[in-house]
């Protein structure tokens, strides 16, 4: 029968002694680590002759209670020893954890930490910006550089694939600007100024800025995920190494195909999106669609057209670029992926609404209002 651990003191020649005898486990340890602890004092000795039985617990104690008082362990078998060298081995300190900072340093922190992050990822956009620009004109001055198997695929996933998606969703617009501003102008009884709202804010605004959204979540999205896999693999390095360059393979053919459809795409969704508000005119307000055409082409000037089909390749730009950029950025593991094109995917959005301030302070300014 295992005997229960226990502990005595003695005085030798050498100084003082602990003796622990019994079974020094776990199940069998009793108040031995509380009566260890209250010792007091020099002790020149630690005696475990009288033990019969003893695990990684009980070698950890004694362990500790020889660093403590300055001991020397005698008597120990040869399992003893064994535990006893294992436990002193990895026994490291714990490191002391440093105090909470105050909650404002930790605030301030955290804002000039995400800042760090903007500045630079603002200056990596700009220098990936003028690669773009530089394999552009590569592929300008030598038009055979241009991958035509690659950029017709890429049109066919950002463009043809996308219309589905994008018609449903400026329909569903369309049908919300129309009985959002209708309720609000029937108060004046101007409900026939919903045409006006429809077809202005559509051609001018929603119509390209929805487009480009869209764009960004599927086809952004799209472009960092494969090359960031792509650079996991090592795969892009594999290109380097064969002489084949990335930005001329993998990025340049996936920003013309975003360039190229953005504004086929604007356009295709405001002509949905007014088909959805003349839908619910017709429904909701007794305004035929003959009429409801009539009145678009009296209110809704040639300018607005043009508003939506500049700022539309400037967005797909602004799309292909941070979704290449980001996955290109890609370092370490398949987690770094994910990271890596939520961010293309806010930094598109954000820029893109960023440009759309700024293209509409300038059409203000030249008199496209």
């Amino acid at each position: 029968m295992t005997q229960e651990a226990d502990l005595s003191e003695r005085d030798d020649a050498q100084g003082r002694t602990v003796a622990l005898s019994g079974s020094l486990s776990l199940a069998h340890l009793g108040d031995i680590p509380q009566r260890i602890d209250a010792i007091d004092g020099e002790v020149a000795q630690i005696d475990l002759k009288g033990i019969d039985h003893i695990d990684t617990i009980g070698a950890w104690i004694v362990h500790r209670f020889a660093e403590r008082t300055q001991a020397r362990v005698i008597g120990a078998d040869e399992d003893a020893t064994r535990l006893l060298e294992v436990v002193a081995r990895n026994d490291t300190p714990l490191a002391l954890t440093e105090p909470e900072p105050h909650p404002t340093i930790r605030v301030l922190a955290q804002i000039g930490a995400a800042t760090k992050i903007v500045g630079h990822t603002m200056y990596g956009l700009l220098g990936f910006l003028g690669a773009t620009v530089m394999a552009m004109g590569h592929m300008i001055a030598h038009p055979r550089s241009i991958r035509i198997n690659a950029l017709v695929q890429r049109l066919e996933v950002v463009g043809i694939a996308a219309l589905p998606i994008i018609g449903l969703m400026s329909f569903l617009v369309g049908i919300v600007i129309a009985q959002q501003g209708s309720v609000q102008l029937k108060q004046f009884g101007m409900e026939v100024l919903t045409v006006n709202l429809v077809g202005r804010l559509t051609f001018r605004e929603l119509g390209v800025l929805m487009t480009a959204i869209m764009v960004a979540g599927r086809s952004g999205s799209a472009f960092a995920a494969q090359i960031g896999t792509m650079m996991l693999n090592e795969e892009v390095d594999a290109m380097r190494t064969i002489g084949v360059q990335p930005m001329q393979a993998l990025v340049m053919p996936r920003i013309l195909a975003a360039v190229i459809m953005m504004p086929l795409l604007g356009f295709y969704a405001s002509i949905c999106a007014i088909i959805g508000g003349g839908f619910l005119c017709a429904v909701s307000l007794d305004i035929p669609p003959i009429t409801f055409i009539q009145r678009l082409r009296e209110v809704v000037p040639i300018t607005d057209l043009y508003v939506g089909l500049v700022k539309a390749p400037v967005f797909g730009l602004i799309i292909g670029i941070a979704g290449c950029f980001q996955g290109l950025q890609v370092r370490g593991d398949a987690e770094e992926v994910g990271l890596r094109t939520t961010s293309a995917v806010v930094q598109a959005i954000f820029l893109v609404i960023v440009l759309d301030a700024v293209f509409a302070v300038f059409f203000t300014w030249i008199g496209w209002t």
